[in-house]
């Protein structure tokens, strides 16, 4: 099974905001190689799908946000704003692709939205992006894409994340 992860390329991105338009999540996650939200929950409620898609289970969230302090991105965040406690438990990017319920099924939607993974589609974020300066599938696939864009136009700002996120730069 291929290793799913996102690309960010600042020198593409426009700041249109489609992405952000497209989610109901303010910061998309990188779904790190080794995770450090996961490593960090008292409730173990992170767990890594087959294909690098870093999940939780909103069943077994206490809300503590010790996710949100040690993710290098910020991705977990609160639903609501206000005193701890009265903030709801954390929500994460998915990658669109659902949670731990069965795929497809009205439960897993309720709690975490479409399951594009399941139906074959890639995250929404990045098919919104008109630019394509946000790239979201096989991480190899994207890694040659990335590498060609700077073979054609020079290194520049860099696939913003990729190595913090997966512990590996693109070779050029």
């Amino acid at each position: 099974m291929a290793r799913m992860k996102f690309l960010c390329d600042a020198d593409r991105c426009i700041e249109c905001n489609a992405c952000v338009t497209a989610c109901k999540i303010s910061m998309a996650c990188m779904h790190c190689t080794d995770a450090p939200c996961a490593a960090v929950c008292p409730v173990n409620c992170f767990y890594t799908t087959e294909d690098g898609v870093v999940l939780h289970s909103k069943d077994l969230c206490i809300g503590c946000g010790y996710c949100f302090y040690a993710c290098p991105f910020g991705a977990p965040q609160y639903p609501r704003v206000g005193n701890f406690g009265s903030r709801g438990k954390m929500d994460k990017c998915t990658y669109c692709s659902g949670g731990p319920e069965a795929d497809l099924t009205t439960a897993e939607y309720v709690k975490y939205g479409s399951n594009r993974l399941a139906e074959g589609k890639l995250p929404l974020c990045a098919e919104m992006c008109s630019t394509k300066a946000l790239l979201a599938g096989d991480g190899e696939i994207i890694a040659q894409i990335y590498k060609e864009r700077v073979i054609t136009r020079g290194y520049g700002s860099g696939a913003w994340g990729w190595k913090t996120a997966y512990r590996e730069t693109i070779g050029v």
